[in-house]
């Protein structure tokens, strides 16, 4: 478990732009089967792809014409719980930290997974959310 005064910015970084945090399981299965059309669940972390990549690039993601009605986002190392149970919803993809899911009607639709986010930039992490966007969103 990470330090609040640690991850308080972290999370601040996607809060502030209209991500909800979700910080228990009941939080994410409220979320997630309440949730109409499209929408964004990022699991964020203190990795420094996360920081580096995955945030910047899911922000500037929101700027494009389309994108989901919904964001979201638990923080693994900190949200234990939430974070367990919103990979219950990646599945059949393994646990990663950081991950960007896309959804469509409760359906997992799109899904970036670390190994995708770590050594490519903020702008290819925001043109591929983009792509997937304009198909369903």
């Amino acid at each position: 478990m990470y330090p609040p005064e640690l991850v308080k910015p972290m999370k601040a970084d996607l809060t502030t732009v209209g991500f909800q945090e979700l910080t228990s399981s009941q939080d994410v299965d409220q979320y997630i089967q309440n949730a109409k059309g499209s929408f964004l669940l990022v699991v964020n972390s203190v990795c420094g792809c996360a920081a580096g990549n995955m945030r910047p690039g899911v922000k500037h993601s929101l700027n494009h014409s389309k994108k989901p009605v919904g964001l979201a986002t638990v923080f693994a190392g900190v949200d234990s719980e939430a974070t367990a149970q919103a990979r219950k919803y990646f599945l059949p993809y393994p646990p990663s930290s950081p991950c960007v899911a896309l959804f469509n009607d409760g359906k997992l639709v799109h899904f970036l997974e670390r190994h995708n986010i770590e050594g490519v930039t903020a702008q290819m992490i925001a043109e591929n959310l983009a792509a997937a966007y304009d198909e369903y969103c």
